[in-house]
This record gives C-alpha cells, structure tokens and sequence, in this order.
C-alpha cells in the first residue's frame, strides 16, 4: 500500500479479469470476509495469431530445449500452434513456469510427472528468473508471450545475463468494451493486471479521471504502466507478504477496516 492512502468506506470493487469458475476462489471469501461487492470483467482479450503469420517469424519451435510460460494462456497457444504446425515437442523439453498453478496447468497437454518442469516459489519473476539460472547455460529458451504485452522485466533479465532466447509472439491482446461497466457503476477500487489493461481503460475512457478511486495493479509492468498514465496507485501486488491480488486486496481491506 502508498502511504498516500486513506481511510475509505469501501463497498464495490472491479477486478479487471473473468469471474473465476470455482465457488471456493478466495475472491468469494473476501467479498464474504469484507462484506463488499465483487465484479469481474475483463478489459482485455487476447487473439491468437495463426499458424500462417506464426510462420513469418521464422521460429522453429523444436529447436528449443525450454520454453518459459507466465499465464495459462501462454500454454494454450503453445501447444496451439504446436498442433497447427505439426511440431511434436520433445519429452526432454524443460518447461519454466511463473507459478506452481501455471505449471499444473501442463497437465492439460503432457504427461507432468514425466516431464521437466519448473516454477518461481512464490509467483515473482525473480523466483522464476532463479530457477532459469541453474540451467541457462545449456538451454535455448523460447519466451511465449503476446505480441503487444512482453514483460519487459524477463526480456531484460534473459538478454543481461546473456540466455540464448528467443520472444515467441503467439497472440496479442485487445481491449474490450468496458465502457459502460465503469461508468455505470461507482466503484471504490479497481484492480488492473496487466499493461494492456491500463491502455483499454484509456481506450474506452479517454478522458478518465480517478476522482478519488484507488486503483490496484499486479506486476511491475502494470504498476509502471499506472504510473505513466497519471494515475495514483493505492494498491499494488506481489508484494511480501500479499504474492497476488486477492492477498493484496485482502491486506488492503484489513488496514482500511482498522483506521
């Protein structure tokens, strides 16, 4: 949290992603816990860039040896264009994941208990970046990620300490039509997840003004992407003791509560 904070009676927060699927997400347990009001709605969506165009990158996806994945979706479309274009990953391929959940999500594609994967401990990008140096000087890394949306942070960690790599553009994000979600409704906290997030807000509202909303942003790119746009950051994780948003937002909602 800024210290620029304040003591706000907080009824209504939108979470800049899709409703999770499962009753028992934490997201639910806050709204319980807190007694607000959760939306979700996703700002953005992601396009996938098909075989066709994949091609004109001229990446030939079995000549890598690890393949370094930050969201499911990056799974999805790799194993997506692994099919389109007919390429059979090797089993002896390593796979670096940025959390444990992510990294459980290749049981949808491999055999994960035969397979070499590896995840961060604790959903950052230096934990991730810890588990890529033990093994950087033998492997060629294929970074999955969108067109438009690379973490800035890996790519300038992977190229200072000299990975053989390669940024693999597999879709590309969108914004949505959110502009009717925001205006019509008042909401006390709003939470973006990535840097395109922040853009299709702008989209949709070029004008916007914060007017006294906390907004929360998760991952470094996303809180420099905040930031440059003029707006106050009242919330931000991972942070120490809050690794991901609904801790974030938990902690945030505890503190408010105490003032």
């Amino acid at each position: 949290m800024t210290k620029s904070e304040e003591k706000k009676d907080i009824r209504k927060i939108l979470i800049a992603q899709p409703k999770p699927e499962s009753d028992k997400s934490p997201y639910f347990e806050l709204s319980r816990k807190y007694d607000v009001v959760l939306d979700f709605c996703p700002f953005i969506k992601l396009d996938a860039i098909p075989a066709r165009d994949f091609r004109k990158q001229k990446i030939d996806i079995a000549a890598y040896s690890a393949v370094i994945l930050t969201s499911r979706n990056a799974i999805e479309h790799f194993f997506r264009l692994c099919d389109e274009t007919k390429i059979s990953v090797s089993q002896d391929t390593k796979y670096f994941c940025i959390t444990e959940a992510v990294a459980l999500f290749l049981q949808k594609f491999i055999l994960y208990r035969k397979r070499k994967v590896f995840y961060g401990a604790d959903g950052t990008n230096k934990s991730m970046f810890d588990a890529i140096n033990k093994h950087k000087n033998n492997e060629r890394f294929l970074y999955v990620c969108s067109e438009n949306q690379q973490d800035n942070e890996i790519v300038s960690w992977l190229k200072t300490n000299k990975c053989n790599y390669t940024l693999a553009f597999m879709y590309r994000s969108v914004s949505c039509d959110v502009k009717d979600q925001i205006t019509k409704n008042k909401y006390d906290v709003i939470c973006l997840f990535t840097p395109s997030g922040v853009k299709s807000l702008f989209d949709n509202i070029p004008k916007y003004k914060q007017n006294g909303t906390i907004i929360g942003a998760f991952g470094n790119n996303t809180i420099k992407a905040v930031e440059d746009s003029g707006l106050q950051l009242g919330l931000i994780a991972p942070q120490p003791k809050a690794p991901s948003m609904v801790s974030a937002l938990d902690l945030f909602l505890a503190n408010n509560k105490k003032k």
